[in-house]
């Protein structure tokens, strides 16, 4: 499997079906919340199996000192096998290029706080709602 910051309208589409089908057809997550009008000003990432098939896909934003890490998935077929790992590793080398930047931030949903937590991040927030789903915020100093 490789993660790969997304340079073309394919690779776009590939994180787009990924996203699509972990938040809007396994979650329920309504389509226009999931797909939004921050997409023009991320950075998107997308994880192809060893078939060259997207199997999981990130979004990164820069937000004032903070780089916000969003929309991280992995269809089910891939999960248990390091492919969450490859994906939140290709986003956390790019936050380390831009200057700046002094910590990373993500919302998790609550079943995977800790996924993220194995990966450095704290808790630093009680538990919201976003799109209905149970979330706390995290950080992870850079």
């Amino acid at each position: 499997m490789k993660a790969v910051m997304i340079t073309d309208v394919k690779q776009r589409e590939d994180a787009f079906s990924v996203r699509t089908t972990v938040f809007v057809d396994e979650q329920n997550v309504p389509p226009a919340l999931e797909i939004d009008e921050l997409e023009e000003e991320a950075v998107h990432f997308v994880l192809y199996d060893d078939n060259m098939d997207p199997c999981g896909a990130g979004r990164f934003r820069t937000v004032g000192e903070y780089g916000k890490v969003e929309r991280i998935c992995v269809l089910k077929e891939a999960r248990g096998n390091g492919a969450g790992n490859l994906i939140m590793d290709a986003i956390e080398q790019h936050a380390a290029t831009i200057s700046g930047l002094t910590a990373l931030k993500l919302d998790a949903q609550v079943h995977a706080i800790p996924f993220y937590e194995k990966r450095g991040y704290q808790v630093i927030s009680g538990e919201f709602l976003d799109a209905g789903i149970v979330h706390k915020t995290m950080t992870k100093p850079l």
